[in-house]
């Protein structure tokens, strides 16, 4: 019978014994006991190529056994996020929402991470990135901003994504619509004018594109509405590194949610909308009007890839708000809070300008 139990990675400081951790400042694991560092584990450079797996193959459940693996996953009751534990945890609250959970030590298989991009921001950055955010919004309340300087820890979190690759040639019809004009002569204020009207002249076309689509990236994840995770976007992909999991030392990995053939789904409504606008292109002329296009897609290939994503979820006079710096760039998004307070003195202080132009001006006339 084959061995179901989840692998649990536990790196030993080679020193004292502590647990080491991956340091985005130095792209090493330290040991916070005793200081010691070790270099993450491996042969493959950071910069080696990260393979692709087939498509195919994995929609018919013949990956390799050695592309799968068994994990420990707890859900989130409140927000439905669902992210791994190490293997001597049994309690930890949601890092998407700040709600309060119990594992319930369930197990998943999923298809293994090919490859990530390692936190480059240590905390005390992603931490002041997220502060000078919240200072540029001139409505945020003070004290959540404090709040959230002074607040308990960030979790650094590795989110999944897919990325796609495929080949599409693309058959069309439609027509292009080429722009010409007609000279009138009309009355206007009882003078005759000349004037030229447009008109568009349509022919029949077809013809065919092709676009090959490169590591096309498709969120795994519901935990966090897709508007803030595409506004940490780019991505520097061209430094994915093969998956280790020394680089998860000391980090929570989420499991993706998004199975494979939705992700594709979604990738694929993608493809349509960048197909369109190559097909318009291949038409020309002034207006184009497309009617058929057939797509053979073909030697698709994916990844199950890792992007690092700081997150904080505070909650403040009962309102849960969340925010999540992209782990390379310190770019943030999140919800924006509002103080009534000072929307209230803005409008206010409003009033009192008006006031105040309105009284000089009456004097002045």
């Amino acid at each position: 019978m084959p061995d179901t139990t989840p692998t649990t990675h536990r790196f030993p400081c080679g020193t004292c014994g502590s647990d080491l951790r991956f340091d985005p400042a130095s792209a090493q694991l330290v040991c916070d006991h005793c200081g010691n560092t070790e270099p993450v584990g491996g042969t493959a450079g950071p910069f080696a190529v990260v393979a692709e797996l087939d498509f195919q193959q994995a929609l018919s459940a013949s990956l390799p056994q050695a592309e799968t693996q068994e994990t420990r996953v707890q859900s989130c009751p409140n927000c439905g996020a669902q992210f791994e534990l190490s293997g001597d945890t049994h309690a930890a609250e949601c890092p998407f929402c700040a709600t309060p959970v119990v594992t319930d030590t369930g197990i998943q298989r999923q298809i293994k991470p090919r490859g990530l991009l390692p936190f480059a921001l240590d905390q005390t950055r992603a931490r002041a990135a997220m502060t000078d955010w919240l200072g540029s919004l001139w409505f945020a309340p003070n004290g959540l901003t404090e709040y959230a300087r002074k607040g308990r820890a960030m979790d650094g979190i590795y989110v999944p994504y897919w990325t796609f690759d495929a080949q599409t040639d693309s058959a069309y019809a439609g027509q292009r619509g080429t722009y010409y004009y007609t000279t009138h002569t009309v009355m206007r204020d009882g003078k005759p004018q000349t004037v030229q009207q447009r008109h568009t002249r349509w022919r029949s076309v077809s013809g065919r594109v092709a676009r090959f689509f490169d590591d096309l990236l498709v969120l795994a994840s519901h935990s966090l509405p897709k508007q803030y995770t595409d506004g940490l976007e780019p991505w520097d992909l061209s430094e994915l590194a093969p998956y280790q999991p020394q680089y998860l030392a000391g980090f929570l990995a989420e499991g993706y949610q998004v199975e494979l053939q939705d992700g594709f789904t979604e990738a694929r409504a993608y493809m349509d909308r960048m197909i369109l606008r190559d097909v318009k292109f291949d038409i020309g002329g002034d207006e184009q009007m497309v009617s058929d296009v057939q797509t053979r897609v073909s030697d698709v290939t994916f990844k199950h890839i890792l992007l690092p994503v700081w997150m904080a979820a505070y909650k403040y006079n009962g309102q849960t708000y969340r925010f999540v710096i992209n782990g390379r760039t310190g770019r943030v998004q999140g919800e924006r809070p509002y103080s009534k307070w000072k929307i209230a003195f803005a409008v206010l202080l409003g009033l009192v300008l008006a006031l105040t132009v309105g009284y000089f001006y009456a004097q002045n006339q």
